[in-house]
């Protein structure tokens, strides 16, 4: 051993076919020629380099351990530290290996190397992904401008989409996939917004409301503010039919809901307004020569009204809301520009007229308005977090009531209570608001509800103490009411809609005591026949109240 050890290196002599021999000395000069970067390449000398020739004469063996050490000296590299290699050749058969097998690439490699097509479709999706919020806000038609915007912008994104080239690379075919797929999506999103039943339901209601104010337009854009007395209870039917229409909570339908309501109630404001609230007076134009202009400026804005309602409604293509703010603006400038020489009573005359004026600019901001969250979005809104806060207190005293053993001593301080909630409804701010309105509206008859439950079980327990001898007819009267108090009971628990077969069975209860009401017999007694009808309406007003918590309503 210790002879071989010491035995001389032996190389192999040129066009020998003899084994071949390890050569420390090659592999040291392989590896200084890996980290120099001087790699010979394969295969024999390019003809015509003397150099090269030269080198591979004086040394035949080297080429060839040289590269075997090259390739070892790579192959430790990457065995020792996956994440460094030595030649940069490699990095493109590194980059395709990482994409197939899902890994995350080295950010300072794809920053210099990602490929073209990766990029461009980056660039597409971030486009799409900036008209996203406007997609699912959309709140308007198929045949909107907006609609046609938003429609042609993603269709192109489609189109830029397939162009995109993935030369057969199975990375870059599952990204232009995802992309294509995020724009369809918003795509059947913007669609699926314009043609909602619910959304048709809304623009429906709201031809509806057109149809009646072309009916009284005319009038009103003549200066004269009367209307009929069947057009204000059609626009208040109208106001309450919307109020009504479910959005499930999508954007789109809140917006669009508010957005037509905002207009309806701001006509219907103008109008009463109009009517209740004319200028205290005007002065005769002999007081003061600026009292004629203002006259002249008050029948104006008397038109103006009329005008702001078509636009509102959408009935007056003639007109913008651009031009009427203009004009509404020229007048006010031309009451400011008057002299009324310090006296009190033009000068009161001049600001009325100028508050009625700005009132009717602030109905031309509806616009933005409707776009603002908060405004759609009632969720938040104060007034309907205090209803909601009412309604919970009112839910504790009634699962309080049906649970108790002996509810007759908890009668006084519920009503007490139940009397105080009616008080905090009465303060909730409605702000003009006919969903925050309808939302008191509920809240009220849910506690009158539960009070006049208690009030009919203290009537019946307070009879059945002692009995008199009273007419027949009052005691199938009370033995109606006694009947009608079991099923409130069952009403008030009830929490289902009208395709359930609870509501089918408390309705058809209702309507059996009904009947049996209709079928009493007074017989010419006046206290038998107020007592028959406190019954029927109170069987109606059980009736009309499962009705309310069944349909589902929402803000």
């Amino acid at each position: 051993m210790a002879a071989a050890e010491e035995e001389p290196e032996k190389e192999q002599e040129p066009g020998s076919r003899g084994p071949t021999v390890y050569s420390p000395r090659g592999d040291q000069r392989a590896a200084e020629a890996a980290r120099q970067g001087s790699i010979w390449p394969p295969g024999p000398p390019p003809p015509g380099d003397p150099g090269q020739c030269r080198r591979s004469a004086s040394r035949p063996q080297e080429d060839s351990s040289g590269r075997r050490g090259v390739r070892l000296e790579v192959i430790r590299a990457r065995v020792k530290d996956s994440a460094v290699v030595t030649d940069c050749s490699l990095w493109p058969l590194r980059s395709e290996i990482e994409g197939s097998c899902g890994t995350e690439p080295n950010k300072s490699m794809d920053m210099g190397n990602q490929h073209p097509s990766i990029s461009r479709l980056q660039e597409i999706q971030k486009e799409v992904k900036n008209i996203e919020q406007q997609v699912i806000a959309f709140s308007g038609l198929s045949d909107d401008k907006n609609y046609k915007k938003l429609e042609r912008i993603l269709t192109k994104q489609l189109f830029e989409i397939d162009s995109v080239d993935t030369e057969g690379k199975g990375d870059i075919q599952q990204a232009r996939k995802r992309a294509a797929q995020d724009t369809e999506r918003l795509l059947k999103e913007l669609e699926q917004n314009a043609n909602h039943p619910h959304r048709i339901e809304i623009e429906n209601i709201f031809k509806e409301a057109q149809s009646l104010v072309k009916e009284e337009i005319a009038p009103l854009c003549s200066g004269d503010n009367r209307v009929t007395d069947e057009f204000e209870e059609a626009i208040q039917d109208v106001i309450l039919r919307l109020t009504h229409v479910k959005t499930g909570g999508k954007i789109s339908l809140r917006k669009a809901r508010y957005h037509t309501l905002t207009r309806i109630c701001a006509v219907q404001e103008i109008i009463e307004d109009s009517m209740k609230r004319q200028p205290s007076l005007p002065l005769s134009e002999d007081a003061h020569p600026s009292v004629s202009k203002i006259n002249s400026v008050m029948c104006e804005v008397n038109k103006a009204r009329g005008t702001l309602i078509a636009l509102l409604m959408g009935v007056n293509n003639s007109e913008t809301c651009k031009h009427l703010s203009c004009v509404l603006s020229g007048l006010i400038a031309d009451l400011d520009a008057l002299d009324v020489c310090g006296r009190t009573e033009i000068r009161n005359y001049r600001k009325e007229v100028v508050e009625d004026i700005n009132k009717l600019l602030k109905y031309l901001d509806l616009e933005e308005e409707a776009d603002s969250t908060h405004a759609f979005d009632l969720g938040q809104n104060q007034s309907i977090l205090k209803i909601e806060g009412v309604l919970k207190k009112m839910r504790e005293v009634k699962n309080e009531l049906l649970k108790a053993q002996n509810p007759s001593d908890l009668y006084l301080g519920s009503k007490t209570e139940l009397q105080s909630l009616i008080g905090q409804l009465d303060e909730v701010d409605l702000g003009k608001n006919p969903c925050i309105r309808e939302a008191r509206r509920r809240a009220v008859i849910e506690v009158q509800t539960l009070i006049t439950f208690i009030d009919l079980k203290e009537a019946l327990e307070k009879r059945n103490q002692g009995v008199a001898e009273e007419h027949p007819s009052h005691k199938s009267i009370w033995s109606v009411l006694g009947s009608l108090s079991e099923i409130q009971r069952e009403v008030l628990s009830f929490d289902g809609n009208r395709t359930d077969k609870n509501y089918i069975r408390l309705e058809e209860l209702l309507t059996k005591q009904l009947l049996a009401l209709d079928a009493v017999d007074p017989q010419g007694e006046e206290e038998c026949k107020a007592a028959r009808k406190q019954a029927v309406k109170l069987a109606q007003n059980i009736l009309s109240y499962l009705d309310l918590k069944s349909d589902e309503w929402e803000y």
